[in-house]
């Protein structure tokens, strides 16, 4: 069997099906991932076969049009949402004829895509083979479709379609128990932490002498690109008594290591997350259910509007504290890690869920799925 996997545009869009690819090419299907120049290290790192479909950055595709004139983003949380939206659905126009070349040479027997990877479900519908959209974190408001079948109408006229075919399975990694309440029927599967590696160095694995906390802004953080979110976030949490630690991409981690007096750069989240007692975040889907798979409670501080549903609901459960913009000053963070540190539900809660993610069936039984689509 082939299998082609369609991420985004950023590395927090590959490591969350790599369990899944790593599955299928351990059973001996052939595996390939298709996904812009900017995540092929990400591709490479998970020991996967990546082809290239767009050299353009996912950044140009959110914020300028189609004609390269710049997109104001906008401050309303719903504009912003189709305003991501109708991002990914000029990515997806401009990976779909690549996508469709590579088919001519390479024929995929199903389709994996990514949540927001539209161009997934077009070029399964155009070859006539099954299509399976893949979550990457803990739910993406309807709202974003909506916005990106706009977008993509030029190519769903010319594929004679007047919506965007929807996917024959969807498997989500979102433990039941914080999915949005309108979420539909899905194949649930088990959210297994991935991210590119490094050496380690013994802190890494080993318990702290004093309270841990890791703060982090995810994959995106460049000098012109969160930077600056991120180092008022750190300068607040380092006020606690405790060792803080600073995830980081390292085409910044040397800057902010400088800028904070903090140790910061890419760290194996996967081994490093365990041994922390506090997460403190931008909310993003995959450092929150890494969070969750590990069972430490998080402090959440949502850098956009789409993540805010998904911050609340994980709050609700009670693994976890929210934070909204404005709403996040030195005095509430403090307050807020202080709980989380210090309040034994917190944790109590963090370990239920984190149970029921290990409840959840394994990628390889979800690959037994797929396999029966064929």
């Amino acid at each position: 069997m082939r299998v082609l996997f369609v991420t985004g545009g950023s590395p927090a869009t590959v490591f969350p099906l790599t369990p899944l690819a790593t599955a299928a090419r351990n059973a001996g299907h052939e595996v390939f991932v298709a996904s812009t120049d900017e995540t092929m290290p990400a591709v490479a790192g998970a020991g996967l076969p990546g082809v290239p479909v767009s050299a353009t950055p996912i950044r140009r595709y959110i914020t300028t049009d189609r004609s390269g004139a710049p997109v104001e983003e906008p401050t309303d949380p719903l504009e912003h949402m189709h305003y991501i939206g109708h991002g990914f659905g000029r990515l997806a126009a401009g990976c779909l004829d690549p996508l469709l070349e590579l088919a001519r040479h390479w024929r995929p027997d199903v389709v994996v895509g990514g949540m927001l990877c539209f161009a997934a479900q077009l070029l399964a519908h155009r070859l006539g083979v099954p299509c399976v959209r893949h979550s990457w974190d803990s739910g993406e408001p309807p709202v974003v479709d909506v916005a990106a079948e706009v977008e993509l109408r030029p190519e769903l006229e010319r594929l004679g379609l007047d919506r965007i075919p929807a996917a024959d399975l969807w498997i989500d990694i979102c433990p039941p128990s914080v999915r949005p309440p309108d979420a539909g029927e899905a194949q649930p599967m088990r959210y297994v932490p991935c991210n590119l590696q490094r050496t380690l160095e013994p802190w890494m694995y080993r318990k702290a002498k004093s309270r841990r906390v890791l703060v982090t802004a995810g994959t995106k953080v460049a000098r012109d690109n969160f930077y600056t979110y991120l180092v008022e976030l750190v300068e607040k949490v380092r006020e606690l008594d405790a060792e803080v630690v600073v995830a980081a991409p390292d085409r910044v981690a040397d800057e902010l290591t400088a800028t904070l007096g903090v140790p910061a750069g890419w760290l194996p989240m996967d081994v490093v997350a365990r041994s922390c007692d506090l997460m403190v975040h931008h909310a993003g889907g995959g450092t929150a259910l890494t969070g969750m798979a590990f069972a430490v409670p998080q402090l959440l501080i949502p850098n956009m509007p789409k993540l805010v549903g998904p911050s609340r609901r994980l709050a609700d459960y009670g693994a976890a504290r929210v934070l909204l913009p404005g709403e996040d000053t030195r005095e509430a963070i403090l307050a807020g890690c202080e709980a989380l540190l210090t309040e034994p539900r917190y944790r109590e809660r963090a370990a239920d869920l984190a149970g029921e993610i290990a409840a959840m069936p394994s990628p390889v039984e979800v690959l037994s799925v797929l396999e029966k689509m064929v």
